[in-house]
């Protein structure tokens, strides 16, 4: 389990975190649990981003519905200001979500193409009264204004807009009910790069300008390096490294968070002056996860004890750890 170290009162906490799927394999139909995430404690304090980044399949969007609460946890826990999520009644957790809200990844199937986007983005304001019913066009128009939309979008529906205008709108829809967490679940992923690049300015801007908390999951390493404060690296459901955004790019302690900086095209020169690597082998599959390290089938530096135990994370120094038993800091070529 990673340890948090000092820092402010957390918003949203997560402890000891897992989740698990029945699956079927084999002739006989054996049933074994697929575990999505495992044992996975993370916080954040408001005004902070923390980006989640990974393989597909690793787990990012389980994780990120499970501290949304839309996924029950089948271990651990999730708290939000405090108070436990899976402890509150039906009522108490609809009057909190309007303070969570999420931004998934297509910004075409998460838009009603039959309704106004005024109408999709007012929801909000509506369902939890936010505002006097005669101020509600005056917020839609102020909504709309923030995240750099003409006025006139509001009685359009969503086919008369690009992808990027799409996201922003599904921002602005976030936006309305006025949260302090939100959860953008790959949001630029679909786009184009020159619109991915409006939309995470549009996120930088917001989160210093209204002090939101951020868990942003991506695949994309140049947007996380962009845009968080601190990163989380998962592998096989379980988190292999947490820091300092900065640091852990410059100098990742993790043989996995290497591997996919080396195998990320950058802009720079490369001083072997070669190619990205590729990161050998495959995913393992979570149903049949290697004993020990989860990494050490693809590990260029495991070794026999690798296989012993699922190793515990090492601090490299406060508030950045490594789960690996050689962690080190080491700069990427």
């Amino acid at each position: 389990m990673f340890d948090m170290g000092a820092k402010p009162a957390p918003l949203v906490e997560a402890r000891g975190l897992a989740r698990n799927f029945p699956g079927r394999q084999g002739l006989l139909g054996r049933v074994r649990d697929v575990w999505a995430v495992r044992d996975v404690t993370l916080a954040l304090a408001p005004g902070e981003t923390v980006g989640v980044v990974g393989e597909s399949g690793c787990g990012k969007s389980t994780l990120g519905r499970m501290m949304m609460g839309l996924d029950r946890p089948t271990e651990g826990s999730v708290s939000f200001d405090g108070r436990d999520l899976a402890a509150l009644s039906a009522a108490e957790r609809r009057k909190l979500s309007r303070r969570m809200q999420m931004v998934f990844q297509d910004p075409f199937g998460s838009l009603d193409p039959r309704r106004s986007i005024g109408a999709q983005i007012t929801d909000g304001l509506r369902i939890h009264r936010l505002v006097p019913p005669g101020e509600i066009e005056a917020e839609l128009f102020r909504l709309l204004d923030q995240v750099g939309l003409p006025r006139s979008a509001a009685s359009r529906r969503p086919h008369a807009f690009s992808g990027g205008q799409r996201q922003r709108i599904a921002v602005a829809r976030a936006l309305s009910t006025r949260p302090d967490f939100i959860v953008a679940d790959e949001p630029v992923s679909a786009l184009d790069v020159s619109i991915q690049a409006q939309v995470v300015n549009l996120l930088m801007d917001l989160r210093r300008d209204l002090d939101l908390a951020m868990l942003f999951i991506s695949h994309d390493l140049h947007v996380v390096r962009h845009l968080c404060t601190r990163i989380v690296v998962m592998y096989l459901g379980r988190v292999v490294e947490e820091g300092p955004a900065e640091r852990v790019f410059a100098t990742p302690a993790h043989p996995y968070t290497r591997a996919l900086l080396t195998a990320t095209p950058s802009l720079k020169p490369r001083p072997t002056g070669g190619a990205p690597r590729i990161l050998p082998g495959e995913l393992p599959s979570p149903a049949n996860p290697p004993s020990g390290c989860p990494f050490r089938t693809r590990c260029p530096l495991a070794e026999a004890a690798c296989a012993e135990a699922v190793p515990a994370a090492r601090r490299i120094e406060p508030g950045w750890q490594a789960a690996c038993i050689k962690a080190a800091p080491e700069a990427v070529a």
